[in-house]
């Protein structure tokens, strides 16, 4: 059912008056509440959106997985995994399975994975499209690579200084780096975030001080966090 007119104008009168008379309360200082994204306050907002999505897609987190920096994702939603791996970039992680450059590693063989579990590490790779054509080819036909990366988020300081925090994405730019490599009919680009979340989330209020609708509501004017599901076909 439409709104009334009557409802109508009452709602644009009170956006005209929150675009003219913003109370900046105690956001008004250069230092946000939590530098560090939240972190020890609770769920970092980007977080809780990852996990959504993540928990949206379980039924393809089986068979070989390998996932990112550590396993507690695939532990956390994995269902009928037969074998688990670890990619790291650096040596000298204890969880890591794989010591890998996503960009370039002949040294994994083709159609390794039924599913790849990439969490906000794309954007720290230069060339993307080289690493996106590697991620398809090391994923088994059949597979799925669920990935997500930043929209809208702070320089993570301490991955810029080990290897560099380069890119943020928003849907489009996502589908059309994912159609060099996998086809876009299976390939699925979603998003999370509003202009509220995204606010909380630079100034690192966590996902527990939210309520349920100002976390879900998505707004695609403001990409907090862009997700993909890219299949690849079976032969």
């Amino acid at each position: 059912m439409s709104p009334s007119p009557m409802r109508t104008r009452l709602s644009l009168a009170r956006q005209r008056l929150r675009s003219t008379f913003t109370c900046f309360g105690s956001l008004r200082r250069l230092y946000p509440v939590n530098p560090a994204f939240g972190l020890g306050n609770g769920t970092p907002i980007d977080r809780y959106y990852i996990e959504r999505f993540l928990d949206s897609r379980r039924e393809v987190i089986r068979g070989r997985v390998v996932e990112i920096g550590d396993r507690r994702y695939t532990d956390q939603y994995g269902s009928g995994v037969t074998k688990s791996d670890v990619i790291h970039f650096a040596e000298g992680s204890p969880e890591a399975t794989i010591v890998a450059d996503l960009s370039d590693c002949p040294h994994i063989p083709a159609d390794s994975f039924d599913c790849i579990i990439l969490t906000q590490t794309l954007h720290y790779i230069f060339d993307m499209p080289a690493a996106v054509s590697e991620l398809h080819r090391i994923l088994a036909p059949g597979g799925h690579l669920l990935c997500t990366v930043p929209g809208i988020s702070q320089i993570s300081r301490h991955d810029m200084d080990l290897w560099g925090d380069r890119w943020r994405l928003t849907s489009l730019s996502a589908a059309e780096l994912f159609a060099t490599a996998f086809e876009p009919a299976d390939t699925r680009v979603a998003t999370y975030g509003n202009v509220f979340s995204a606010v909380c989330l630079l100034e690192g209020v966590v996902a527990e001080r939210l309520r349920p609708t100002e976390l879900d509501t998505r707004d695609d004017d403001y990409q907090l966090l862009v997700v993909v599901d890219a299949g690849k076909t079976k032969q």
